[in-house]
């Protein structure tokens, strides 16, 4: 994990000069949110709310990080004597981690002063955005697999080391079961899975010895490689021979498949292993396998117990991004209160939505997920609250004239919750398998359309009615002073 505050954005820095030698410090909120859903998918899981939490305890400059920025030439002594001593102080608020998101909706609010909440920017961004998008593809490929055994070994193929380490924290979260990466393992607590290389088969003089040597040194855990020279004709066919004296020993195996039809394969593995009465064999499978792959499979009814999955899902495979934004919501009126802010556009979709907000999701009696909606929470006198029995009309947050009514007769849950105040973790760390169990639960709660690969059912993100009000007001401001 990167430690030092430099990893941020240069020009964070030259605003924030300018916010300092301006005394331009006073309250203000940011909101992080996502505009698309990448994939072309229906939800997105968000991650790295814990590293996050992490980084910003540990954020300082240190002497060698101001020796440097003095070497550029373009900051006041005074400034960076600031800087030397500068620590997060802010408050900030999130929804937990491994939650189902939606475009639109607040995940992260920070408040505090104007300098600290510019200054975390660009690696709070990077945090959730690659890890956002790589727990997403990951738990579109643990649906797609049927909710079944996911390995995650996309270590080789990873953009750099902390590239590879936040791929097997996120993936974990989005539904895999272990990875390949060693290291992950030992830092996160993710359990270590592997096979072998078909460099192990080719230094033996034959693959029937190699797979020998591989059961007699791990008795327990063999899964033997069966496509190095001719998958039906040699592989299985020694791997048999190995896996009935493993048999005679009450031991069980698996075989894996890396290149070739995979489907025909499996099929063709699957009968000759039962045939030779080795039925709980496990199959695993690889070679370059994504969603879409897998989720042809499974309707083929291939009989896969295992799926390995690299370069595509620890990079993010088609989608190079998510599209995390970070925006001012409200700024201090140099008195008690806050005022909220608009970023005005041509593009209707990049028009924010003003004020500080609070994420309600609101679920039918059966518990299922019907819409999420955005509130204002701003006002301590009158709270714009959403309440279980009460009837609402729910807007578009394009504040155009779509909108639903809806009475909640489920239930009404707050999404942002108090993670830092005042700079001070509130909250003890959440295991890496409580986020990941949390996921899989928040998953059920959606209904299938939502999760479907191809064409999946939009998810209502709307704004209450004062909030839409606001935002109207705004606009029509905006217009009426150009």
């Amino acid at each position: 994990m990167i430690q030092s505050a430099l990893f941020t954005d240069f020009y964070s820095l030259t605003m924030i000069q300018g916010y300092w030698k301006r005394k331009m410090n006073s309250r203000s909120v940011f909101e992080m949110f996502f505009r698309k859903q990448p994939f072309g998918g229906g939800f997105s899981i968000f991650a790295g709310l814990e590293t996050l939490l992490t980084q910003l305890k540990e954020f300082s400059f240190s002497a060698d990080d101001i020796s440097y920025l003095k070497s550029l030439g373009l900051f006041d002594d005074d400034f960076l004597q600031y800087l030397k001593d500068f620590r997060f102080t802010g408050t900030l608020w999130a929804m937990d981690e491994g939650t189902v998101v939606f475009p639109q909706e607040p995940l992260i609010r920070v408040e505090g002063g104007l300098i600290e909440c510019q200054i975390i920017e660009g690696m709070l961004l990077n945090t959730i955005n690659f890890q956002s998008l790589i727990a997403t593809k990951t738990a579109r490929v643990y649906l797609a697999s049927g909710k079944g055994q996911v390995m995650e070994f996309g270590l080789r193929r990873a953009q750099g080391p902390d590239g590879a380490m936040s791929a097997s924290r996120a993936a974990f979260i989005g539904g895999a079961s272990g990875t390949s990466n060693v290291l992950a393992g030992k830092h996160y607590g993710i359990p270590v899975l592997g096979t072998m290389a078909h460099s192990w088969i080719m230094s033996f003089e034959n693959e029937e010895e190699a797979f020998q040597a591989y059961a007699d040194l791990y008795p327990d855990k063999t899964v033997l490689l069966i496509d190095t020279y001719d998958t039906l004709k040699s592989g299985i066919q020694n791997a048999i021979k190995v896996g009935k004296h493993l048999a005679e020993k009450g031991k069980n195996f698996g075989v894996r498949l890396d290149s070739g039809d995979i489907h025909y394969l499996s099929v063709e593995v699957r009968k000759l292993l039962d045939a030779a009465g080795l039925k709980q064999a496990s199959i695993s499978v690889s070679n370059d396998l994504d969603e879409s792959i897998i989720q042809t499979l499974t309707d083929a009814e291939a009989p896969v117990n295992v799926w390995g999955v690299g370069t595509r899902m620890v990079t993010g495979g088609n989608e190079a991004a998510f599209t995390g934004v970070y925006k001012l919501a409200a700024r201090d009126d140099g008195g008690e209160n806050l005022i909220p802010t608009i970023k005005f556009s041509d593009n209707p979709e990049k028009t924010t939505t003003p004020a500080v907000k609070q994420v309600w999701r609101i679920k039918d009696e059966l518990g299922k997920a019907v819409a999420d909606v955005l509130s204002r929470d701003d006002d301590t006198r009158n709270p714009d609250i959403i309440e279980k029995g009460k009837r609402y009309s729910f807007w578009h947050p394009q504040a155009d004239y779509r909108h639903f009514y809806h009475e909640v007769n489920g239930s009404a849950e707050p999404l942002l919750k108090m993670r830092i105040e005042n700079g001070k973790l509130i909250s003890p760390p959440t295991d890496l398998k409580d986020i990941r169990g949390f996921t899989r639960t928040d998953l059920e709660s959606f209904d299938q359309s939502y999760k479907r690969l191809l064409n999946p059912h939009v998810y209502k993100v709307s704004i209450t009615e004062r909030l839409r009000t606001l935002k109207l007001e705004l606009i029509n401001n905006y217009l009426g002073d150009l």
